[in-house]
């Protein structure tokens, strides 16, 4: 997704509603938030490392499982062999993943990148099992 491999691509998300604080703030406020809280956890060690943004307001982005849905998999077989390219998370899977498993995939990710690993079928398999859901997990 960069032309240049020394540089890293890095994307946040951010949940909000319509209207509030956080959806009125500006690009830069948005690129100030992240880029402080990137610096808060030790992930940049300064914003002046960050080269640039883009902010992007999505407006009812919770995924929709009707219609095509069935047809996802078509999807992932088209995707997948980029393997520079890896869906994670909700929206990125169109999966009902709770935040945990969310952030799952992206570790995930992260550990296949770090071990050269193209292959995406772990990161497809967080959260397969048939008896989770939110409001009745079984463990």
């Amino acid at each position: 997704m960069i032309q240049d491999s020394s540089k890293v691509w890095l994307g946040l998300e951010y949940f909000c509603y319509e209207g509030d604080d956080l959806w009125g703030k500006s690009a830069a406020e948005m690129a100030s938030l992240d880029m402080g809280e990137l610096v808060k956890i030790g992930f940049i060690a300064k914003s002046e490392d960050v080269l640039d943004y883009t902010v992007v307001k999505v407006p009812k982005t919770y995924p929709a499982y009707f219609g095509t849905y069935s047809e996802f998999d078509k999807v992932r077989d088209y995707l997948d062999p980029y393997e520079n390219l890896y869906l994670i998370g909700r929206n990125g899977m169109h999966r009902y993943n709770n935040q945990d498993d969310s952030m799952l995939t992206a570790i995930t990710a992260v550990e296949n990148i770090r071990g050269g690993v193209t292959d995406k079928s772990n990161i497809w398999a967080v959260n397969t099992e048939e008896d989770y859901h939110e409001e009745g997990k079984k463990n």
